[in-house]
């Protein structure tokens, strides 16, 4: 009986850790992706679509919880910056074919010495801050509510470090906000399953490459693909592997040649990501 117990008590404990690693890179998916649709004005259907169809796809070809990112570079810029929708497009494809390019002839892993390591980290820094600028300004709409919801993530990772942190203080947040009657992201009514794409003029596409293209690609080189590759190995050993930064590249240039001219965001995987389901 006692042995019968301690089997059911530890089933839960593994089903709350596998609920909190399942949902453990929801803190950085969420945010950026609710931004990109409440501020931007992108649609919310084709988005969502184009995680779970990535997400799927990634766990079907992997066998290993190898996350599925928002492209971070892009989405701040998305988010600060005036980026037309037909530029959004334009990023994507071009990122995609330049990540399948690399991945498919091997040459990724020479792209990624060619990045020096202060300039990655000038950018992580400079979107971190844009980031931080903008959250601020939505957690002023409702100050008290925001406060509650930080301390409640703050003493959940810290107290209980294997429960889901950012799925209770969304569910929190959800609730008191009805509560208190505060604003919440403006939605359209209809929202549109998939959005046909414009082709994007000459115009459109240099600002993509410029504005969007050319600081994502060192991030993505070198954090959601040879860096995530040498975190997956660290973490799963001979389980990973399938997981090389060349197939990491090609992954994720088809998503974001497939799925991004139909309304979903610029995708990558994330090293961070691998140690939050982890």
């Amino acid at each position: 009986m006692q042995g019968s117990n301690g089997d059911k008590r530890s089933a839960g404990k593994n089903l709350i850790h596998e609920l909190s690693g399942a949902l453990g890179d929801i803190g950085t998916l969420l945010p950026l992706s609710l931004g990109a649709i409440g501020v931007a004005g992108l649609a919310p259907v084709p988005v969502l679509l184009g995680f779970a169809v990535f997400y799927i796809a990634t766990g079907l070809y992997y066998r290993l919880p190898v996350p599925v990112q928002p492209m971070k570079a892009v989405a701040a810029l998305l988010l600060t910056t005036q980026v037309s929708a037909q530029s959004l497009i334009a990023s994507g494809v071009l990122i995609g074919a330049i990540l399948l390019l690399l991945g498919s002839t091997g040459w990724i892993n020479r792209a990624a010495r060619l990045v020096p390591g202060s300039v990655l980290s000038g950018l992580q820094l400079g979107l971190g801050l844009l980031l931080a600028s903008m959250s601020l300004e939505l957690m002023a709409t409702s100050l008290p509510l925001g406060l509650v919801i930080l301390a409640l993530l703050a003493i959940t990772l810290k107290l209980f470090p294997s429960w889901p942190a950012a799925l209770l203080g969304l569910a929190l947040a959800m609730v008191l906000g009805a509560l208190l009657g505060s604003p919440g992201l403006p939605l359209p009514a209809h929202p549109a399953i998939f959005s046909m794409p414009q082709l994007p003029s000459m115009d459109e596409w240099q600002q993509g490459f410029s504005i969007l293209v050319l600081p994502q690609l060192a991030l993505t080189i070198t954090n959601a693909i040879v860096l995530t590759a040498l975190v997956v190995g660290d973490y799963f050993g001979d389980q990973s592997h399938r997981v090389s930064p060349a197939r990491l590249s090609v992954t994720t240039g088809l998503a974001n040649l497939f799925l991004v001219p139909f309304g979903a965001l610029p995708m990558c995987h994330g090293a961070g990501g691998v140690a939050a389901h982890y």
